[in-house]
């Protein structure tokens, strides 16, 4: 774990940290209070609870003697017995140990060397948000089949891979919430994403085919109208589950079977939610906890509806395995949770729910920033024995061949704002970056699946050396660097840019600079954006596609793992998916492509998409 130069609490909690200006913040003591009071601890408590010892190994590492002779469980639940020393051909996981004698049961992680890494790893994606690449036959928003021909013409044209913006489940009432990164549940899809046309018994349905050509009349619209969307959406599948028939709802329980609590409770969750609107901490007191009894009498008397829900995750999985099949996915995971959504109520006792993540004041965001995510208690966390974070992990790999961590700073440490205050007052809080690193590469190992660490802003020192030890890839951005691809290491994930910044063309024109001046804020740092794009362009009067052209192929021929180019920039777009620090000024997430996919794939592919084609470097 790494530790600030001020030192650490017993809580985990950071004496203070240095600003990106190099001036030094103190924790004032009443955040300190007020944080320690978030993970449930009292005033007079030193530190948080140890929870259980947890003793790592390598994979292959065994024969020493324990203290004393031990039950061992597998993670899988298999009983091992009981053993005087570690079996040398344990398989990776989080096995248990429990002494004989008595006393505290041991988590065991059995490690990988590192996480899944391809020899070959010399590859390139096309970045997607899901929801803007729309074809002629969507209801209004990008779906799963659009995506699949996205994929399959990316392929074609030498893209290894498919990078998808998050597909994690919106909260099911009937104005879904725009954000991929303020979602719901992450370990359930987006049903919005869903094509209609393809679910069994669609085809030979006129009510679909009439609800469907209203959908399509979205299209004429580039602001995407998810609560429009949702309602025809929801309508249409309501019909076709009501016919559903023997073998569809075979197909369903062996799901259910395969997916356990995650779904049941999330299930759960959305049957409850359409009798009972608002955050589920606005619920009847005994349906604020998943584990009532209330609870489950509740789902039992509405077991159709929970039924539907798990159906509309079957539907979301079958087709996402089917656009994986086409184009190997790299996935997105979020770095947390609506705090009145799925996932918080489920994982709860894990959660300090009236805290908030967010960022410190900075030359970027003078007031902070406060992302409105509820942080996982780092004590919880280790007592739970990392399996909600594992089960996160698995849910986001299921059908990846890669999965991107959003904020991937936060497995090591989180700035924390406590309840009722500003992100001025917030404090860095530590967590268990070397049990969670573990964890991560034993899912990484099992799914086959590289990492790709989303590790930009202030980085502490050695953070990066860990990262890469553990065998995850670093994110660097022609933006940010002062030097150029050919000089970057090959255990990088590189790009432009990112869906929080300016796409090339909205840099390069200005058009970026005025779009914000509309949106009330200012344009510091654009020079500083130019000015990384004219170092590899080396004219700062070359056209848009040229641009777009050079700094591609200076990824391309670069060392990096995984080159990735944003297919706003392979369109030539000035609009970027999200303008930070922005609510109802910018349509954030929600505008689509300007153009139909059916277009894209119909003629020769562009040379900003040809650019991107690894070569050697």
């Amino acid at each position: 774990m790494q530790d600030g130069r001020g030192g650490t609490d017993g809580w985990g909690i950071d004496h203070g940290y240095h600003a990106t200006d190099g001036e030094w913040h103190e924790t004032p003591d009443a955040t300190r209070d007020a944080i320690r009071a978030a993970m449930g601890g009292a005033a007079d408590e030193p530190s948080a609870p140890e929870g259980p010892p947890v003793w790592t190994v390598p994979v292959g590492w065994g024969g020493e003697a324990l203290r004393s002779p031990c039950r061992l469980r597998l993670e899988d639940g298999t009983e091992v017995g009981v053993v005087d020393a570690l079996p040398p051909d344990l398989p990776i996981g989080r096995h248990r140990l429990a002494p004989v004698d008595g006393g505290p049961t041991t988590l065991l992680l059995v490690r990988p060397r590192s996480c899944h890494r391809p020899a070959d790893l010399h590859r390139s994606a096309l970045a997607v948000q899901a929801y803007a690449s729309r074809s002629r036959q969507s209801w209004g928003i990008g779906d799963l089949r659009d995506l699949r021909l996205l994929g399959r013409w990316a392929r074609e044209h030498g893209i290894d891979h498919l990078a998808l913006s998050p597909l994690h489940a919106p909260s099911p009432g009937d104005h879904p919430q725009p954000s991929p990164y303020y979602p719901s549940s992450r370990r359930n899809l987006n049903p919005l994403h869903i094509t209609i046309d393809e679910v069994p018994g669609a085809a030979n349905d006129d009510r679909i085919r009439t609800i469907g050509d209203e959908a399509r009349a979205l299209l004429a619209d580039r602001r995407i109208d998810r609560t429009a969307v949702w309602a025809a959406k929801r309508q249409a599948l309501q019909l076709l589950f009501e016919g559903l028939g023997t073998a569809g709802h075979r197909e369903l329980d062996s799901f259910r079977a395969e997916r356990g609590d995650d779904l049941e409770r999330w299930a759960a969750f959305c049957t409850i939610s359409e009798d009972h609107p608002g955050t589920w901490r606005d619920w009847p007191t005994e349906l604020q906890h998943p584990d009532g009894r209330a609870v489950a009498r509740y789902v039992a008397e509405r077991a159709d509806r929970a039924r539907f829900h798990c159906w509309l995750q079957l539907l979301a999985d079958r087709q996402l395995a089917g656009l994986a099949d086409v184009a190997p996915l790299v996935t997105d995971l979020a770095v947390g949770v609506d705090p009145g959504g799925a996932d918080a109520w489920i994982d709860q006792d894990q959660l300090a729910l009236d805290a908030r993540v967010g960022a410190p004041p900075d030359d970027f965001a003078a007031d902070g920033q406060d992302w409105g995510l509820p942080p996982s208690i780092p004590h919880r966390m280790r007592e739970d024995g990392y399996e909600t974070f594992a089960r996160t992990i698995r849910a986001s790999l299921r059908h990846g061949a890669g999965i991107r961590i959003d904020h991937v700073l936060g497995l090591f440490r989180l700035f924390w704002i406590p309840p009722g205050g500003a992100a001025s007052d917030g404090a860095y809080v530590r967590y268990p970056a070397d049990d969670l690193l573990t964890v991560l590469a034993i899912e990484s190992e099992r799914a086959g699946a590289f990492v790709i660490g989303e590790d930009l802003g202030t980085v502490e020192a050695g953070v990066r050396e860990d990262l890469a030890t553990i065998g995850v890839l670093s994110t660097r951005l022609v933006y940010f660097e002062d030097t150029p691809p050919s000089q970057w290491p090959s255990n990088v994930g590189g790009a432009v840019t990112t869906h929080d910044l300016p796409t090339i063309a909205g840099t390069w024109t200005g058009a970026d600079g005025r779009l914000r001046a509309e949106a009330g804020l200012s344009n510091d740092g654009a020079g500083s954006l130019r000015a990384s794009l004219e170092r590899i362009v080396g004219d700062g009067d070359a056209s848009v596609q040229d641009v777009i052209v050079a700094t591609h192929r200076a990824l391309a021929t670069s060392p990096v793992g995984l080159a990735i180019a944003n297919l706003d920039d392979v369109l030539c777009l000035e609009e970027r998916p999200n303008m930070p620090g922005t609510i109802d000024e910018w349509p954030n997430w929600s505008i689509a492509h300007p153009d139909p996919v059916d277009d894209l794939i119909a003629e020769p592919p562009p040379a900003t998409l040809e650019s991107i084609r690894r070569t050697e470097g």
